[in-house]
């Protein structure tokens, strides 16, 4: 077969291809329980950069406050990304000025958080809730998150297994400590916004407490009610090198241990193992900025934040431009 007759062929599997990945979402939302390797509730823009690679995912869904929207907009065209995007600014642009400064980005970004916890938690309501009675027990979570085997050949459903061993005994400690503190009517039940709480406990500021002292009982191991440095480095201090231990070192002093008293305490704690949504957003909002603040004013006119609609919210032709621009290039090398 002559190269002529073959490479058409290969320009329509590529671009089908394309046209495939364009439309199929990249968005995983992962959980809000995620643990940095530290024990640390992992930040929600833990993904946006990786091995030196953005993420657009986590910019849009910062702007939808919804990953379902967020895979909703891949699908668009540009046209209609755009049209629904200047309905969005508007109410982002909340004194009407025509423009978006970062104090109403940030505030728009930290209430697309909560709008992504309460989507997370509404998503894992349904699987928990087995009688479908919009309520979940401790009985339900404990079948539905641990169980092995919820149902026998002939779909009936078996009672809850012990715990497997120790680590799993902890697991389930903890998770039982934290319904408790969620179910704030104490009728040993959560509702759909108890179990937000309690999916996302680092979220809420009632439920600080509860972390704080689950952190105590894994971290502290002489039970001096703080953390020393080398608590706070771990089990992951044994096979690190020295540069590892004095970048943590530096760490714990400069970003932590506020007092300056060689422990961390309280407040001190909670700033380690919870990451800021307030940081996260500021983060957020300057990154946005200096992808479409295009006459540097500091402040974004619709227009800037309609013509970098790719960036704020994406389009089915975002991606499929760029498989595209990777065609191109095979055809060079061909």
């Amino acid at each position: 077969m002559s190269v002529k007759i073959w490479l058409p062929a290969l320009y329509l599997i590529l671009i089908v291809g394309c046209v495939q990945c364009a439309t199929t979402h990249k968005h995983v939302h992962t959980h809000t329980k995620e643990r940095t390797d530290d024990g640390a509730y992992a930040p929600r823009d833990a993904h946006h950069m990786e091995g030196g690679e953005h993420y657009s995912e986590f910019d849009h869904e910062a702007i939808l406050g919804s990953v379902k929207e967020a895979e909703e907009f891949d699908n668009l065209s540009p046209e209609e990304s755009k049209k629904r995007l200047a309905v969005l600014v508007t109410k982002m642009d909340q004194n009407s000025d025509g423009y978006v400064d970062r104090h109403e980005l940030k505030v728009w970004i930290l209430r697309s958080f909560i709008s992504l916890a309460e989507e997370e938690a509404s998503e894992r309501f349904e699987d928990v809730d087995l009688n479908n009675d919009e309520s979940v027990t401790w009985e339900e979570y404990l079948q539905e998150t641990y169980g092995m085997d919820s149902e026998d050949e002939e779909g009936v459903r078996l009672p809850f297994e012990e715990p497997r061993n120790e680590e799993e005994r902890k697991l389930i400690l903890d998770d039982k400590e934290m319904f408790e503190a969620a179910d704030s009517n104490h009728d040993n039940k959560l509702d759909s916004t108890e179990f937000v709480q309690f999916i996302s406990p680092e979220e809420f500021p009632q439920m600080l407490p509860i972390i704080l002292r689950q952190t105590l009982r894994v971290k502290d191991k002489n039970n001096d009610g703080r953390i020393d440095f080398q608590e706070f480095v771990g089990e992951n201090a044994k096979d690190q090198d020295k540069e590892w231990l004095i970048v943590e070192m530096d760490k714990f002093k400069k970003d932590f241990d506020k007092d300056n008293d060689g422990f961390l305490n309280g407040n001190e704690i909670l700033s380690w193992v919870v990451p800021s949504n307030d940081e996260v957003a500021s983060d957020e909002v300057d990154h946005l900025f200096a992808a479409s603040d295009d006459d540097h004013d500091d402040r974004l006119s619709h227009e800037e934040i309609i013509d970098n609609y790719d960036t704020f919210v994406g389009s089915e032709a975002t991606d499929y431009g760029v498989h595209l621009q990777n065609i191109h290039h095979l055809d060079d090398e061909l």
